[in-house]
């Protein structure tokens, strides 16, 4: 496997399997920032070009997801196109699911998207932008230079915890809050080409992505569009792949779910996501400890 390290208008590192199949697939963390190789290194294992991809906190990037261009993602569809992948998928956890569905809509050159732990609607920015401003709130995502609309924070709430914060009301709340705004920021998802995986757990303490992701698909089944949720009451906002290791929970907030759990669904996403993608001999599920 030969792995690239990319700079420039597309930032991370580009993974070419030996034998490759004809997919490539975009891989992108959430608001961690983490240049997810070893998730793209999974696919890559399996004969898929994998794309993990730095969208912030890069060089001349936003150092926050503050009005980041969708344009960033583009540019990397493009570099799969030209390493000659014929078929496309993207994958976003959380804050870069929400931009997975965002681009989903924009370009029909995306065959499936994965969204892990996603969101219905673009929120406003968390850090700051080029300009370094972190407040007055702003979008997350720009298109074609015009900012995205999006649903502000209730700057009202407050945690009941003091460690491992659980955040799940924060967005709960700012949709009530701030009602008026969720029409004009919901993500249009009917209007994608792409198949859509929505990967979700019921005890996720980020926010609520099981009925987050039921929004999603009913807005999609109204469309007769095709779509897959794959969902365990017990996980929370992470998934484990089988073959992934465990990743440690920050201290600062709280991911819910458990270490079982969150193998388990990521164990019946993989085979649904391999089945469509023609992944073959995948990876034995380790021991959930």
């Amino acid at each position: 496997m030969e792995e690239l390290p990319l700079t420039g208008a597309v930032q991370g590192t580009l993974l070419r399997p030996g034998k490759r199949s004809k997919w490539g697939i975009i891989v992108i963390s959430g608001t961690s920032g983490r240049l997810d190789i070893g998730r793209a290194r999974l696919f890559a294992q399996h004969g898929v070009t994998a794309l993990a991809q730095r969208w912030f906190g890069g060089e001349g990037q936003s150092p926050g997801i503050c009005e980041i261009p969708l344009e960033t993602f583009t540019a990397a569809i493009d570099r799969l196109v030209a390493d000659g992948c014929e078929k496309i998928a993207f994958l976003g956890v959380s804050r870069g699911a929400e931009a997975a569905l965002l681009m989903a809509v924009r370009d029909s050159r995306i065959d499936v998207t994965i969204a892990i732990s996603p969101t219905p609607v673009v929120w406003a920015n968390n850090g700051p932008g080029l300009k370094g401003e972190a407040w007055y709130a702003q979008s997350s995502w720009t298109w074609r230079g015009k900012s995205l609309p999006f649903v502000a924070y209730d700057p009202r709430w407050r945690p009941t915890e003091t460690v491992r914060v659980r955040y799940r009301s924060l967005f709960e709340k700012s949709l009530v809050t701030f009602a008026e705004n969720v029409p004009a920021a919901t993500i249009p998802i009917e209007k994608a080409r792409a198949t859509c995986f929505l990967i979700c757990g019921g005890d996720d303490a980020i926010w609520p992505s099981l009925r987050f992701s039921e929004m999603i698909a009913e807005r999609l089944r109204r469309a007769n569009r095709r779509c897959h949720v794959m969902s365990h009451p017990d996980a929370g906002h992470r998934v484990i792949f089988p073959g992934e290791p465990e990743i440690t929970e920050p201290s600062e907030r709280a991911w819910g779910g458990s270490l079982g759990a969150d193998r388990e669904l990521g164990r019946i996403a993989w085979a649904k996501i391999a089945e469509l993608m023609e992944i073959r001999n995948a990876p034995a599920s380790p021991s959930s400890g």
